[in-house]
């Protein structure tokens, strides 16, 4: 208890730490509100259009979000706010320190995939995917993790990793953050030295 407080100390001091949510938002019981629950420094993007998939709009809303503050964006992205996390950094990797992308949605379901990125992230990235994931098979999130040179971790068969996956406040997910904020750090300790 007392590492994760350290951990959460130094990711408000070091970067804004963004929670993407996917379509019709995240519902109160899953991860990503309990996570804002028990960290309130984390900033939630709102969406005009919860239930309206639409790249562009969501990139833009993000991309405001980002530019509030100068410190480096840290995301922790689900489903479709993970194609958006990815155009963000795309167009802008100086301001993005690292992204969570968990279960992310397929882009070619939404007709959006020639609208991302087919080669690596210029920030680290962890793609989290579950086998049985109905958003997007684990053979194509592997495909977009290599892709985007993002680290594949196999969450294993809990659906869409989301309230209906009943994973509380998702611990294995926040030792995840962990490793993704060492890496993520490790450029800027580089800077300051």
């Amino acid at each position: 208890m007392k590492q994760e407080a350290t951990m959460a100390q130094e990711l408000y001091r070091e970067f804004q730490v963004i929670l993407v949510p996917g379509l019709h938002d995240s519902s109160p019981d899953h991860w990503q509100s309990l996570w804002q629950q028990r960290y309130p420094e984390f900033f939630r993007v709102e969406q005009d259009h919860w239930d309206t998939p639409d790249l562009p709009a969501w990139t833009a809303r993000l991309d405001q979000v980002r530019a509030r503050d100068p410190r480096p964006a840290l995301f922790i992205a689900h489903s479709f706010g993970c194609l958006a996390t990815v155009a963000s950094i795309n167009a802008n990797p100086a301001g993005a320190a690292g992204a969570l992308l968990v279960a992310p949605a397929d882009p070619h379901k939404f007709g959006v995939a020639g609208a991302l990125p087919p080669a690596a992230l210029a920030v680290p990235t962890t793609v989290v995917s579950s086998r049985d994931d109905p958003w997007m098979a684990a053979a194509d999130a592997a495909m977009w993790a290599r892709r985007w040179h993002s680290e594949l971790v196999d969450a294993g068969a809990i659906g869409h990793i989301n309230a209906a996956s009943a994973l509380a406040d998702w611990p294995w997910g926040l030792n995840t953050l962990q490793l993704l904020y060492e890496r993520a750090h490790a450029p800027q300790r580089a800077l300051l030295a």
